[in-house]
């Protein structure tokens, strides 16, 4: 697989009305962006009226931004069916943008259902890909991990798992770094006789491939928190419900931890001996550290941010959305189905006839 990069300058589109604190939250994370990268270039879609004064107030995203007014917004509770009928909203403006070629990836806090609905019918999906999946990194004891499908499909068969796997393995080199990353399917046990007939038939088509070196076989859910792999895949029905319990957990422990240096004059006494472990602790489950699910297999880079995220994590968001484009992450999942295509796709049509 090619580890060629984007040297050219590219342009990103931002939904400036995106999410619970938006605009100023979206303004004042593209300052942070484009501190960090200074070549950086977006074009912001939203309201000029809301957006002029707060552009005023931060430089740095003044000079990186072309603003173009967008009258309309899709809001949190909208139905993904009544969004595709917004024209003129911010969202669907700048997934406009990456479907012309004007940006090579959009970021939004907005509606998530919408921003899958409209990046599915505008954008499209890559050749090959069945549908898309919402893949995102999270913390564990061996350090960060990669799941999917965190929600965009409840129901998968063999070939949607397949396919996760393959754009599972790019999204761990592309945004983790790794060279080989491990890869794990989600399962009731690791006995190779556990699961259903769709995930045993993924693990042999895995197994066969040209990512089978790095497939480690079945995980159960405590393997996700533990690291065992650096990859998980799974349908969107379970990987949502695992996401949103891993969230309740790491929240649950905070606030156990906050009761307990609270308790006594002792315990706050124990706090300041332990403040510095339990800062980097802090730094370690932060989440805006893991803002940025990327919807994979789309024709075009599309990063959904948490619409409830503060400057820092839309800013992280931007990073993500800045490394799918730098280190062509879809060209690279491409050449990895294509090896998938070339391998196995027949086979798997004979197991599903």
């Amino acid at each position: 697989m090619s580890d060629k990069v984007v040297d050219a300058p590219f342009t990103l589109a931002i939904d400036g009305m995106g999410g619970d604190n938006a605009p100023e939250v979206v303004v004042r994370g593209i300052a942070i962006a484009a501190e960090r990268h200074p070549a950086a270039k977006f074009l912001l879609f939203g309201d000029e009226a809301a957006l002029a004064p707060l552009l005023k107030r931060h430089a740095r995203a003044a000079a990186a931004c072309t603003v173009r007014h967008s009258p309309a917004v899709i809001g949190n509770d909208m139905k993904p069916t009544a969004a595709l009928r917004v024209r003129g909203a911010s969202m669907r403006m700048a997934i406009d943008a990456v479907a012309s070629g004007e940006a090579s990836g959009v970021v939004s806090a907005g509606n998530t259902g919408a921003l899958l609905a409209l990046s599915k019918i505008v954008i499209k999906t890559l050749p090959g890909i069945d549908r898309p999946a919402m893949a995102a990194i999270g913390p564990s004891a061996r350090g960060d991990v990669v799941m999917l499908d965190l929600g965009a499909n409840v129901v998968c068969d063999t070939r949607n798992l397949v396919e996760f796997a393959v754009m599972g393995d790019v999204f761990a080199r592309t945004v983790l770094g790794l060279t080989a990353p491990t890869i794990g399917l989600l399962n009731v046990g690791t006995e190779e006789t556990k699961g259903d007939e769709q995930l045993r038939q993924a693990a042999d088509m895995l197994r066969e491939s040209h990512i089978g070196p790095q497939f480690h076989g079945f995980v159960e859910g405590n393997d996700i928190a533990a690291g065992t792999t650096d990859v998980i895949v799974t349908d969107g029905f379970t990987g949502n419900v695992a996401l949103k319990t891993g969230e309740g957990a790491l929240r649950l422990v905070g606030q156990l931890l906050r009761q307990v240096f609270s308790s006594s004059l002792s315990a706050k006494l124990g706090y300041l001996l332990a403040r510095s472990g339990l800062e980097r602790l802090r730094e370690w489950l932060d989440p805006r550290r893991y803002n940025g699910a990327v919807m994979v297999g789309l024709n075009g880079v599309v990063v959904k941010s948490h619409g409830g995220t503060d400057a820092e994590g839309f800013a992280h968001a931007v990073d993500v959305a800045m490394d799918m484009v730098v280190h062509r992450f879809n060209d690279r999942i491409r050449e990895g189905l294509s090896r998938i295509d070339a391998q196995r796709r027949p086979t798997l049509t004979e197991k599903m006839a």
